[in-house]
């Protein structure tokens, strides 16, 4: 690792002028959990990182008018555990308790998680499914963006220079509606997965509506599956139609070869674990 000035700032304004000060030789540190061992396999360098530890109103989960808020600083462990989350966004509990191990949990943050933009990270697959956004601050502005126009390409995002994740707000589950998140783990459990697919869907007078669709590790940023959402929106609740809906997955991704399987290989497994995604979603298989 290259010689590294370690900035503690007590402000957020603090933490963002240091940024502003700084431009492309400084990055944020929340956790640390995928920073630190990118910067040991020199596959990351920086001559200064910022540290969020001691700049307040970063943490926590907070129920409002538009849903959940969720502190850039909180712990995936927080956001697994919190009564609230569990409540009001049950499948968002769900897929924060599949992120590698207790152990990273406890360490990674909401906030540095979506901007390492790792696409086979879980937690995306959820927040797209859910319609969450992020909060976003400069010393310049506040704005706020869709999660699933956070990620851009490979490990990027829209961030722009100067700007930092502040807060994530997700909308509240609908109380009638089946989500589910399945996912291919070709080793343990606490590995990266081949594919995994968040579905969201409500059933009205024997229709689909109100579908979601989300994929990890199916191309270089998270996919929202709007094809398959629009082939299976208003179609009666059978199995031939959510078939025939898991199928136009295939445009929508965009995966890459590796040892986990090759791109072709992860197509079919996008098919597969879409449709049954969405069959538990639906009622017509068994959670």
């Amino acid at each position: 690792m290259t010689a590294t000035r370690f900035h503690t700032p007590a402000t957020l304004d603090e933490a963002l002028g240091l940024l502003d000060e700084h431009g492309d030789d400084a990055r944020l540190f929340a956790g640390g959990t995928a920073m630190v061992t990118l910067m040991k396999q020199s596959l990351l360098a920086a001559d200064h990182l910022v540290s969020l530890q001691r700049v307040p109103g970063l943490e926590g989960v907070r129920l409002e008018a538009d849903g959940l808020h969720i502190g850039a600083l909180t712990r995936h462990r927080d956001v697994e555990t919190s009564d609230l989350v569990r409540v009001y966004a049950p499948l968002l509990a769900h897929v924060y308790s599949r992120v590698a191990t207790v152990r990273i949990r406890n360490a990674a943050t909401v906030g540095g998680g979506l901007a390492h933009a790792d696409p086979a990270q879980d937690p995306p697959a959820a927040l797209i499914a859910l319609d969450a956004r992020v909060r976003i601050a400069s010393r310049r502005s506040v704005r706020e963006l869709p999660v699933e126009e956070l990620f851009v390409d490979y490990y990027e995002t829209a961030l722009a220079p100067g700007e930092a994740i502040t807060e994530l707000i997700v909308p509240r589950q609908p109380a009638d509606a089946g989500a589910v998140y399945l996912k291919f783990l070709p080793r343990t459990e606490d590995d990266y997965a081949t594919v995994a697919v968040a579905a969201l869907a409500r059933i009205v007078d024997g229709r689909a509506h109100g579908v979601r669709v989300a994929l990890i590790a199916a191309g270089p940023t998270p996919v929202r599956a709007t094809v398959v959402e629009r082939a299976l929106e208003g179609a009666p609740i059978t199995a031939e139609a959510v078939r025939r809906a898991a199928e136009a997955v295939v445009d929508a991704v965009d995966p890459l070869d590796d040892f986990r399987g090759s791109a072709g290989y992860k197509r079919d497994m996008a098919v597969v674990f879409t449709r049954r995604a969405l069959e538990r979603a639906l009622g017509l298989s068994p959670a």
